[in-house]
């Protein structure tokens, strides 16, 4: 099956500075996707560049098989969008807005975005800028699950929005994608937020990928070892190092792969989901894992 997002050794550079570098990505079908990572990692990038809003310095990235950059009208159809700051046209209705959307998209369910938005209670003949933050943002997500795209993008959606706005988002916007089977990419700061609604999580820092997966394997495969103070220069053989911390008197080690045999006074503690990204975050250096082969793209 052709994935919704692969990307090989993908690059993109904004004068002298490189965005992303060697950035390689494959998102599979039917799944929410986090990408996370601190500010500047290139994950905003990452979005334009699949939505076809940018086009690569080098590398190459495909959607659905196709180029967003050379067959973007090919997939306009197939994808929805939502930038980080919602953009919409603030002297629009609401009820405009989605004539805006009906008239643009051909596969346009007018039924599901208004039925969607009377849900929230959003009346349809305010200003789009009259809005709350939280109203704004469900009014994009309607705009773009209303054209049913199989590929959902979306660049910190809640960024803007108090707690319960931001749960309220990810609830619907789970259901929605429940009833769809679309896929998404969704970044976002919160880890909180992405382990309620992801099943596969990316890692992305100084614009290339430390790790992708499946959350539950992901967390399978880590490790968090506790035990006396080891040496710095300490040798571990058959264990794949991802992080040390020493104190005076206690040794911590985050690893990935198999756990070895513990000595005395070691143990292992439980790794959550925020502690795994604040891991791989705080380890730049860390090795990424192997980069996707490309797979046919469609005729």
């Amino acid at each position: 099956m052709i994935a919704p997002i692969e990307a090989t050794g993908v690059g993109k550079r904004f004068g002298r500075t490189w965005a992303l570098q060697d950035c390689s990505i494959r998102v599979p079908a039917g799944k929410i996707a986090g990408l996370v990572g601190p500010n500047g990692a290139g994950k905003t990038t990452f979005l334009h560049l699949a939505a076809g809003l940018l086009r690569p310095t080098a590398g190459q990235i495909r959607v659905f098989g196709r180029s967003p950059q050379s067959e973007l009208l090919l997939l306009l159809d197939r994808v929805g969008f939502v930038a980080q700051d919602t953009p919409l046209y603030a002297g629009f209705s609401v009820g405009d807005t989605l004539q805006f959307g009906r008239r643009l998209n051909r596969r346009w369910d007018a039924s599901a975005a208004e039925a969607r938005l009377r849900h929230l209670q959003i009346p349809f003949d305010k200003r789009v800028g009259q809005l709350s933050g939280g109203q704004r943002s469900q009014v994009a997500l309607a705009l773009a699950l209303g054209k049913h795209p199989e590929l959902l993008l979306l660049d910190e959606p809640v960024a803007r929005l108090d707690p319960l706005a931001r749960r309220e988002f990810m609830q619907r916007l789970t259901e929605a994608v429940a009833d769809e089977g679309s896929t998404v990419l969704l970044s976002s700061h919160v880890v909180g937020d992405l382990e309620r609604v992801c099943d596969y999580l990316i890692i992305i820092a100084a614009g290339q990928v430390q790790v992708a997966g499946d959350i539950d394997a992901l967390l399978a495969s880590h490790h968090l070892l506790v035990g006396p103070r080891l040496n710095r220069d300490a040798r571990l053989n058959g264990v794949q190092l991802i992080k040390a911390q020493h104190t005076e008197r206690q040794s911590s080690l985050w690893i990935r792969g198999t756990v070895p045999p513990l000595g005395p006074g070691w143990r292992e503690e439980a790794l959550p989901l925020e502690e795994l990204v604040i891991t791989y975050l705080s380890a730049p250096e860390a090795g990424t894992l192997p980069r996707p082969e490309l797979e046919e793209a469609a005729s």
